[in-house]
């Protein structure tokens, strides 16, 4: 049986308020329709439209010995900061092409941030704790959303124009999944799309028990 790789529908709505931006609806959902959350969905212009100010600085936190948020989208060029907000001490790293780099064992937040000056996956984790996970995707536009536990999320305020919509979701099979496509908008239109992909099972390390606990 051959899995629907990807279901693409546009709907207009012209709202009332003439000059608004346009907005993407989309919704995400696995091989078997289940929804899928942390999918990234990110609209890439060409000239003027895809161009942006400067990164705002943004944070991945340490919270009960977990990434917080699983997944991070920032633009190419943004600073990010690791608080650890545990009494504990995290050793975070990254092996990942577009940003090797390591903050040795520390509390608190690290007095420099990582600038993450190029686009894709970087995979996170901690030497002392195996089993967080974390991942910060880097795009190169402001143009971007990230699906909620319900599968669905919206880019909102996007420009009028043509854009190449991507889609990226830690477990998706980047080679084999083909889900790029032209979007062309207009003023005060809302485009929804429609994406099922195939996913593979996340491997994550059991979780060391809680003090005390018997949970995992």
């Amino acid at each position: 049986m051959r899995w629907p790789r990807f279901s693409f529908a546009v709907v207009a709505v012209f709202l009332a308020d003439t000059g608004a931006a346009a907005n993407v609806q989309v919704k995400v959902v696995d091989h078997k329709g289940e929804p899928l959350q942390y999918a990234v969905i990110a609209l890439n212009y060409s000239g003027a439209s895809g161009k942006a100010g400067r990164p705002d600085r943004r944070a991945m936190d340490q919270i009960d010995k977990e990434f917080v948020p699983h997944v991070l989208v920032v633009e190419k060029g943004t600073p990010v900061y690791f608080p650890n907000k545990d009494d504990i001490r995290h050793h975070v790293y990254s092996f990942s092409k577009p940003k090797e780099f390591e903050l040795p064992l520390y509390k608190g937040t690290p007095a420099k941030p990582v600038v993450f000056d190029k686009t894709g996956e970087v995979k996170l984790g901690c030497n002392i704790h195996d089993w967080m996970l974390g991942y910060i995707y880097v795009v190169d536009t402001p143009y971007f959303a990230v699906t909620d536990a319900s599968g669905k999320a919206v880019v909102a305020n996007v420009p009028a124009g043509t854009a190449t919509v991507t889609l990226w979701h830690p477990r998706m099979n980047e080679k084999s999944e083909k889900t790029d496509r032209k979007l062309s908008l207009t003023v005060d239109q809302t485009a929804s799309l429609n994406y099922q992909i195939k996913v593979r099972k996340e491997y994550r390390v059991r979780r060391a028990p809680r003090a005390g606990g018997r949970k995992y």
